[in-house]
């Protein structure tokens, strides 16, 4: 494949590639997007990425990044002018949690008749514990590490957009109000405008 610029391979609603967009756009790095349709994935895609699952990076050298925080994390290295890095481990921490435990309820949450075994109200109730935390955190202060933004808060809303979506009225008339309030700021975000431009 021949191109100018790196190629990112993405799914325009998966949170996993949201993230990867924004961080992207944020650093100012310019992308060849190619969008995939999940059941009728590119040979290349499968070619550079064997579980080929978005979003994945190629870079003009060849290098290829096939994980969506390997993908902020290299963009960030690049050009980090706000300093989404700073907190470092604190903020990796936090993250882990979102893409381990929270995803875990919030896909049974979403797709509730898939797994039968519980009712959606207590999938529901379990993603809470995480949304819980972010709650307290954004009771305090605007971002979930203080008054500015870092890559804690882009890594993780994409996900909580998701929740959201699956009852937004109840979301909206929950007890997680500032979180509310954190989701609606960075959904009205230029960088999110940008990111989900088809």
């Amino acid at each position: 494949m021949t191109t100018n610029l790196p190629v990112l391979y993405s799914f325009r609603r998966c949170p996993y590639a949201i993230r990867a967009r924004v961080a992207l756009i944020y650093a100012g790095i310019s992308i060849d997007i190619r969008e995939v349709q999940l059941n009728n994935k590119p040979e290349h895609l499968v070619l550079i990425s064997p579980k080929a699952t978005v979003p994945v990076l190629q870079l003009i050298n060849g290098k290829v990044f096939a994980e969506s925080m390997d993908i902020m994390h290299w963009a960030l290295g690049v050009h980090d002018p706000e300093q989404w890095l700073r907190f470092g481990d604190d903020a990796e921490a936090l993250i882990k949690r979102n893409d381990i435990d929270f995803k875990y309820y919030l896909d049974r949450y979403k797709y509730a008749d898939r797994y039968p075994d519980f009712s959606q109200d207590y999938y529901r109730e379990k993603a809470g514990i995480f949304l819980a935390d972010l709650e307290a955190r954004l009771i305090i202060n605007r971002y979930v590490f203080g008054n500015s933004i870092s890559i804690a808060d882009i890594a993780i809303f994409p996900f909580v957009r998701q929740y959201a979506g699956v009852n937004k009225s109840g979301f909206e008339k929950s007890a997680f109000q500032a979180l509310n309030k954190w989701l609606d700021a960075l959904l009205a975000s230029e960088l999110f405008t940008m990111a989900m431009k088809k």
